[in-house]
């Protein structure tokens, strides 16, 4: 909607991870080059967690996107919930295209292993890339963990990624996953974003759906993007996007932190507003409270009549639209 007013491209606020829109903040293109790091390597476990939202799934993608370039790796990508070990190994041949249905957990093991050997003789190393990893209990880790003792020789024929939420490392530290931590050869716990990669990464999205400044953003306008969101990249998407929606039925061509603390509001109203977040200790700063702060009667009025005035214009303009292109209509 706010797309033609801004004379953008496309939506730069998505809330679907898009590797189109990988925006290489420190952590990000740390994280990317240890899975580089792994790939090169050909062996054991890559270990990724991150809180909900920082752009681990974009991350995995963008990998994804690059792997066909290299003609001597296998890869599959598995989104896991509850799996118990049976269900895994089914999940895991399914990734790979292997039969699995009405098979015993013997076939499918023997299946499994016909497939890397295979791979092995045609100078392919098997790799499965792992989501949600948080969800799979302590016996289905060790699963995979058996399917990494699968080698000729020194040369391993099965590798993992691991990619899950902050609480996969407390799975990890169990003392039956002892012998899998041995084999972790690099992890990473992915942060949220600063002030200057948030800043940075508002424009980079815009930018690449042709964004020339309209609307520009003001230096406390994203101060309040920051404080808001954390630096998390996904409540940074559902914020913006809100903002653009808001500046377009505004027709504004500035955002600046009045035009945030009443889009900050509306989605507290609405009951969709994010739970403020912080780099350090978790606690609300002094800017975000401000901006998310309590708004009397007369400007609750206030607002609600100006949302008014931006339906209606929003309305005019559709039936603007409707009468230029009925011509056109057979």
């Amino acid at each position: 909607m706010y797309e033609a007013f801004y004379n953008l491209k496309g939506k730069p606020f998505h809330l679907s991870p898009d590797p189109r829109f990988f925006f290489g903040s420190s952590g990000h293109k740390r994280v990317l080059a240890y899975l580089r790091y792994g790939i090169n390597q050909g062996e054991g476990f890559i270990v990724v967690t991150g809180e909900v939202g920082t752009g681990k799934t974009t991350l995995l993608r963008t990998l994804l996107s690059e792997l066909p370039q290299n003609k001597n790796l296998v890869a599959a990508q598995l989104v896991t919930t509850q799996l118990d070990a049976d269900d895994l190994l089914k999940m895991v041949a399914a990734s790979f295209g292997l039969a699995h249905e009405g098979r015993s957990k013997s076939t499918i093991l023997k299946d499994l292993e016909n497939f890397l050997m295979r791979n092995a003789r045609e100078g392919k190393r098997v790799l499965l890339i792992v989501d949600e990893a948080q969800n799979l209990p302590v016996h289905s880790l060790e699963e995979l963990r058996m399917l990494s003792n699968y080698q000729v020789g020194a040369r391993s024929l099965f590798q993992s990624f691991l990619v899950g939420q902050a609480e996969f490392r407390e799975v990890l530290r169990s003392p039956r996953l002892e012998q899998l931590r041995q084999r972790v050869i690099a992890s990473y716990h992915l942060g949220p974003m600063d002030l200057v990669e948030t800043q940075a990464y508002v424009e980079h999205r815009l930018g690449l759906v042709g964004w020339k400044q309209d609307p520009a953003f003001t230096r406390g306008a994203y101060e309040v993007i920051f404080d808001y969101t954390g630096g998390v990249p996904r409540r940074i998407n559902t914020l913006c996007d809100r903002v653009m929606l808001i500046g377009y039925l505004e027709e504004l061509h500035e955002i600046d932190e009045s035009t945030l603390a009443k889009v900050i509001q509306e989605l507290h109203e609405e009951g969709s507003g994010a739970t403020v977040a912080s780099t350090t200790n978790g606690a609300q700063s002094p800017s975000a409270t401000s901006a998310a702060g309590d708004v009397d009667l007369a400007q609750r009025v206030a607002m609600l009549e100006q949302r008014i005035d931006s339906m209606e214009g929003v309305l005019g303009k559709a039936r603007d639209l409707v009468k230029a292109l009925l011509p056109e209509v057979k």
